[in-house]
């Protein structure tokens, strides 16, 4: 059962506390010297850790306990409160521990306790592999390379990556970093010295030519051959770009990578205006970032509402008007008919003055590698629920599989930065044995200037919407019916809300089990 954590900044926690203040199941927040602590509860067991978390610094106090571990509030990171083992994406970094004593009916938090941060868990495989292969550089590969070494993992660990760049904080390309709000050197997911550290062979600008299954190997475009025991497919996907006249100059960009970022950074120094093909999270991400910078912006989609397909009418106007109140133009159930120069034309004879065009209308799956190997391809690579294909040995994580979704009853593929890192990892576990079944609900956040909205589960359709409080006021819940089942909920200022409705969607509650009302019920008292 998940439980709030109550915030209670400022207090020194190495005076202690009474223990009978401590509910079982409760946490609060401290600080020992300079440091925030988090003091946690579960049965007799008392642990401190760090109080914030080691993604992006959210304050852990305002996440909440499931079990013996706590969650953040911001990007649904989790911690193990006993080792501080960061068990799941976004957060890579485990949560330093301190020492706790009891003294006479009071709790202390002492000295800093010595890391104990690896993995506990064993594979359940007798001889592990001793080569494993990962085709991909970017979330889920990243993720995977990070969980086998702390798995204890000590085989060859190639990671064969067509980008330059190693890993990156890839949602940063469409936010801070493209707004000027980050610098360069917090994107890198590590730097250069965890690779060589890890004894993770990270080749970058390396392209796969194909692979051979039969002979275990996978051949690059120079020739060379990297046998495997166990491959990891993890090659993401690609954007789309506009199949129209003057789609092709040199003032259309896309992103994705970190090149892709640096390059619509550099023409954005000298545009005055911007034209946004697509109002999806990415177009609408980099139309904030834009206006940031001071551009003119301009977004055209075919759609009615900006995102109505995901988060449905209300939070679709409320995006909207959102964008508007910060200068953008929205020409929406309109198209792209040509570009010329520093032109785009619509379909409907509309001229829109375009320094610089950004393509953001979707992304397709990379596999051709797959399809060419002779694994089962059908609008993504088809994996069991271990994320394993068709062909022993070889499995696919991230933007490329398509996995069957216990919540939903159906085959899905989806596109979320986390989802993939969360992939990466049981991907990795399962490479060595651990015969873990992928059941992570799929989770993602979007921030467009000071709202973020998070989103939790998959609706890819819905009878109806159910709204608790207010989208206008900023501090909402909004649920996705269907059959008078929750598949989704997504929220603005609902973060300790939202983290409840993941670990029901984990539980034995599962989502396509639980009615609106059993998901209510599911929930704690104390909810926002």
């Amino acid at each position: 059962m998940a439980s709030d954590v109550k915030n209670s900044v400022g207090l020194d926690l190495t005076e202690g506390i009474p223990f009978s203040s401590l509910a079982d199941g409760a946490c609060l927040e401290g600080h020992v010297g300079e440091e925030t602590v988090l003091l946690a509860r579960q049965g007799d067991a008392v642990f401190a850790v760090s109080g914030k978390c080691t993604h992006y610094g959210a304050p852990l106090a305002d996440g909440i306990m499931v079990g013996e571990t706590v969650r953040c509030p911001w990007h649904h990171a989790c911690f193990d409160l006993r080792t501080g083992e960061a068990l799941r994406a976004p957060a890579f970094a485990p949560l330093d521990r301190w020492e706790v004593e009891h003294r006479g009916g009071r709790i202390f938090v002492t000295a800093k306790a010595d890391a104990a941060h690896k993995s506990t868990h064993q594979p359940l495989v007798a001889a592990p592999p001793s080569r494993i292969v990962i085709v991909g550089g970017g979330a889920a590969g990243f993720a995977a390379a990070d969980m086998l070494r702390r798995c204890g993992f000590d085989g060859e660990l190639t990671m064969l990556s067509a980008d330059e760049a190693p890993p990156c904080d890839r949602p940063n390309l469409s936010k801070d970093y493209l707004a000027g709000h980050a610098p360069e050197e917090w994107i890198p997911l590590k730097e250069p010295e965890f690779y060589a550290e890890s004894r993770i062979d990270l080749r970058l600008g390396t392209a796969v030519e194909r692979i051979d299954p039969d002979a275990r190997a996978v051949i690059t475009s120079n020739g060379q051959r990297f046998p495997f025991d166990r491959l990891l497919l993890a090659t993401g996907a690609e954007p789309v770009r506009p199949s129209i006249l003057g789609a092709d100059q040199s003032n259309v960009v896309t992103l994705r990578s970190l090149a892709d970022c640096q390059a619509l950074i550099r023409c954005a120094e000298d545009a005055r205006s911007v034209v946004v093909l697509g109002a999806g999270f990415i177009g609408l991400e980099v139309a904030a970032a834009l206006r940031t910078r001071g551009i003119e912006v301009h977004v055209v989609a075919p759609d009615a509402r900006p995102m109505e397909r995901i988060l449905g009418p209300g939070l679709g106007d409320f995006i909207r008007k959102l964008h508007e109140q910060h200068g953008v133009h929205f020409h929406l159930q309109s198209r792209a008919a040509l570009i010329e120069g520093t032109q785009v034309m619509l379909e409907g004879g509309t001229k829109l003055r375009a320094d610089l065009v950004v393509a953001g209308i979707g992304v397709r799956p990379r596999t051709e590698l797959a399809e060419t190997a002779g694994l089962r391809v059908d609008r993504g690579i088809l994996v069991d629920e271990r994320l394993e294909t068709n062909v022993p040995g070889i499995f696919a994580a991230g933007d490329i599989a398509r996995w069957p979704d216990v919540r939903p009853g159906e085959s899905i593929r989806v596109e979320h930065w986390v989802v993939a890192q969360r992939q990466g990892q049981t991907a990795a576990r399962n490479m060595l044995g651990f015969g873990e079944r992928f059941s992570a609900p799929p989770f993602f956040w979007s921030r467009h200037y000071d709202v973020s909205i998070q989103y939790v589960g998959h609706a890819s359709a819905w009878d109806a919407i159910e709204i608790d409080g207010s989208i206008e006021g900023r501090d909402c819940l909004v649920r996705y019916l269907r059959n008078g089942e929750v598949s989704a909920v997504a929220s603005i200022g609902r973060d300790a809300e939202m983290l409840r409705y993941e670990a029901a969607m984990e539980s034995d509650c599962e989502i396509q089990h639980c009615s609106t009302r059993a998901m209510r019920a599911h929930t704690p008292p104390g909810g926002q």
